[in-house]
């Protein structure tokens, strides 16, 4: 079972379509397989970056694909039931146990209301996940309707992630239109979830730096 599998894999498509229509119906942002797979990406770069080995950065990637199938089922407690869902999943597989226990615990843990890091790959998936922001993330199209979350997502103009290894630092900068949302507005969606990130950077042997409109936050 490798990443590629887990991206063709009719069950995994299935749950995430349905967990994305679900939050679309919701009127929450865009979770759907182009994030997810954004996600995979980025945790493997991470990882890639500390000199963790082609193996981990496999793993993470399929954590990172399946880590929001969750939300099929509701999107409170998504990441344990997402957990449960890959467990089911990749039981039905070749892939490792011992690597299979680790995908698990990586997305039973990716949510900031009840997890955080606890290992590499989990470390990982959080900084990735969480570093997501960007504005063609939300869906509603009519700007005078915005709820706050709508309103700090498509305020984010630019958004960079940078991995310094020799420096042990992992930086997100942000450009924020503080016409659509003041900066206060934005940490009181994201706080939680950027001090997730710099846990998670720590677990990596790393700093958590972020910057917004050219000056440092966290």
């Amino acid at each position: 079972m490798t990443y590629k599998d887990i991206r063709e894999n009719r069950e995994v498509l299935a749950y995430l379509k349905k967990g994305n229509d679900n939050l679309g119906t919701m009127g929450f942002t865009d979770h759907s397989g182009a994030h997810c797979a954004m996600v995979a990406e980025r945790a493997a770069m991470i990882l890639e970056k500390f000199g963790f080995s082609e193996h981990d950065r496999e793993v993470a990637k399929i954590a990172g694909f399946m880590h929001d199938m969750g939300n099929a089922i509701n999107r409170h407690r998504h990441a344990e039931y997402g957990a449960l869902l890959a467990e089911q999943i990749l039981s039905r597989t070749d892939l490792p146990l011992e690597d299979r226990v680790t995908v698990v615990s990586a997305i039973g843990n990716h949510d900031e209301s009840t997890g955080g890091a606890v290992d590499a790959i989990s470390a990982a998936l959080i900084i990735a996940d969480k570093t997501d922001v960007r504005r063609n993330r939300v869906r509603n199209k009519d700007k005078a309707s915005f709820d706050i979350h709508d309103r700090v997502n498509y305020a984010v103009t630019e958004a960079s992630l940078t991995v310094c290894p020799e420096k042990n630092l992992v930086t997100l900068d942000l450009q924020i239109d503080e016409n659509i949302c003041s900066m206060l507005e934005y940490f009181e969606i994201f706080l939680e979830r950027m001090l997730m990130c710099r846990r998670a950077s720590e677990m990596l042997g790393a700093k958590f730096k972020m910057t917004a409109n050219g000056s440092k936050i966290v």
